[in-house]
């Protein structure tokens, strides 16, 4: 969530509307002329703080329908009993509902029954036009993508259109849609991209630092009882070579024991603002009282949920750039192109996966079972651990039962980290809430690849080799060109 929009008017969009009336563009965003990437060249000075003044863009606020208080059509058993009344459904915002995570989950949470409102500022589209990627799905704009979902299953989600740094903006969305949990995917979500120039790194941690902080005054001020489900990383970790255990860890020290936050390691301008988001986070659990669930989320793939397939309407971006892209996500889409599997140095890094079907069971599961009022729990959300070299076999054997040549290459490492360590993560509590994980097999891994042959026409090859450096980070503004 980010500076973006210079219009204050109010958007209606009507339900029942006729699908497929425009084709699947980036058109959802009118961008200011101020703002306007005319070229490739569009500097990224003019949305973060410059010179000590603060760039401030006016938010939109656009719901769907007029906002309906009244049970969904099919409710699950995610419900809470009203003190006034009979249960109803609970009420879930999330924010950076637009991106890759947060689509997936808000369609899930409407799917299954609760009330739920996207509230982002549209800036990822922005990134794409400044750094010249794409999807490799084609994306239909967040207002054709809410139509489509309310033409077919006759659920409403709203639409709150702003910054959430803005905090008038997100005050006046917590006052008029009233949550009982906040799902906060809003942040800028990329390492490499905070790691492109000083820019970008100021950018990141203001956006996703003040971001936060704002979301826990508004819970503290309109809504006391409200859940936050934040996603963090399970890079806030790094790499310790002792196991890593679920965001506490218990220590003797000179004859005497206490649990105490697990030590961070984090290994970027981004990782470390995920760290200053956990720690803000618990503080304010034990100062106000707030309840928060903090998923240290591991790396994702994917791109089908049982929502999302529903109709091309309602696709989920995929990204395979070296900026935005996911490591198993990108490997896919590299062999079906005929593209070498891209392994950074030596490829023993590991970290943990998930499949972003069991990210959104996840977060329905915090929901469900929420944290107590003052309390700060952290789960480990992941469900199984590989080094880049294994999933690079995985992808080779899976791309062969497909006719595909599958070849690997070593390219140098962009990154500051180990190549090669021990790795034990432990990820017990939300499988004892009832996660019933999807596992990496090869048949996931032959969705995966025939939905990259799918749309392998789209493919940019010059977007898939990684062009930033850790340490050739700059002070001035990059260009970050495809060439």
């Amino acid at each position: 969530m980010a500076h973006l929009l210079s219009t204050s008017c109010s958007l209606k969009i009507a339900s029942g509307c006729k699908l497929n009336s425009r084709p699947l563009t980036h058109d959802l965003v009118a961008f200011p002329t101020s703002l306007a990437p005319q070229t490739s060249k569009f500097p990224f000075g003019m949305l973060v703080p410059q010179g000590g003044k603060t760039h401030r863009i006016s938010p939109v606020h656009a719901t769907t329908i007029p906002t309906n208080r009244e049970a969904a059509n099919q409710p699950s058993s995610d419900f809470y009993q009203s003190s006034s009344g009979p249960s109803k459904p609970q009420r879930v915002m999330v924010i950076g509902g637009d991106g890759y995570c947060g689509w997936a989950t808000a369609l899930h949470l409407s799917n299954k029954g609760y009330e739920v409102a996207i509230v982002d500022s549209l800036i990822r589209h922005l990134f794409d036009h400044q750094l010249g990627i794409d999807s490799l799905t084609p994306i239909a704009s967040i207002h054709d993508r809410i139509r489509c979902w309310k033409s077919i299953t006759g659920k409403t989600i709203e639409l709150f259109i702003g910054d959430i740094c803005d905090f008038e903006f997100l005050s006046e969305t917590f006052k008029s849609f009233e949550p009982d949990a906040v799902v906060h995917f809003g942040e800028q979500r990329s390492a490499p991209y905070s790691m492109i120039d000083r820019s970008r790194a100021v950018f990141t941690q203001n956006n996703n630092v003040i971001g936060t902080l704002n979301v826990l005054f508004a819970i503290k001020e309109f809504s006391e009882h409200c859940h936050l489900v934040k996603l963090g990383t399970m890079g806030e970790y790094g790499t310790p070579n002792i196991d890593i255990e679920e965001g506490y860890i218990t220590i003797t020290h000179n004859g005497r024991t206490d649990t105490l936050p697990y030590p961070k390691q984090a290994s970027s301008f981004y990782h470390l603002s995920k760290v200053h988001d956990s720690n803000n986070i618990a503080f304010t659990c034990k100062a106000w009282g707030i309840r928060a669930t903090d998923l240290n989320q591991g790396v994702v793939y994917g791109v089908k949920t049982d929502e999302t397939v529903m109709h091309e309407e309602l696709y989920n971006r995929l990204d395979y750039d070296g900026v935005f892209g996911t490591a198993l996500n990108r490997f896919c889409i590299q062999a079906a192109v005929g593209h070498p599997l891209t392994v950074y140095g030596k490829g023993g890094q590991t970290r943990g996966y998930l499949d972003i079907r069991d990210t959104v069971q996840c977060v329905e599961l915090a929901i469900a079972n929420p944290a107590k009022h003052g309390e700060f729990r952290v789960f480990n959300q992941f469900t199984e651990q590989f080094s880049v070299n294994q999933l690079a076999a995985l992808v080779t054997k899976a791309g062969e039962k497909l006719g595909l040549h599958v070849q690997t290459i070593s390219v140098p490492n962009p990154r500051v980290e180990a190549e090669e360590h021990y790795y034990n993560a432990k990820r017990t509590k939300l499988i004892e809430l009832g996660l019933k994980p999807h596992y990496l097999s090869d048949s996931l891994l032959d969705s995966l690849l025939n939905f990259a042959i799918k749309f392998k026409d789209r493919v940019d090859t010059k977007q898939i080799m990684p062009n930033v450096s850790w340490r050739k980070i700059g002070v001035k503004t990059k260009t970050v060109t495809t060439t």
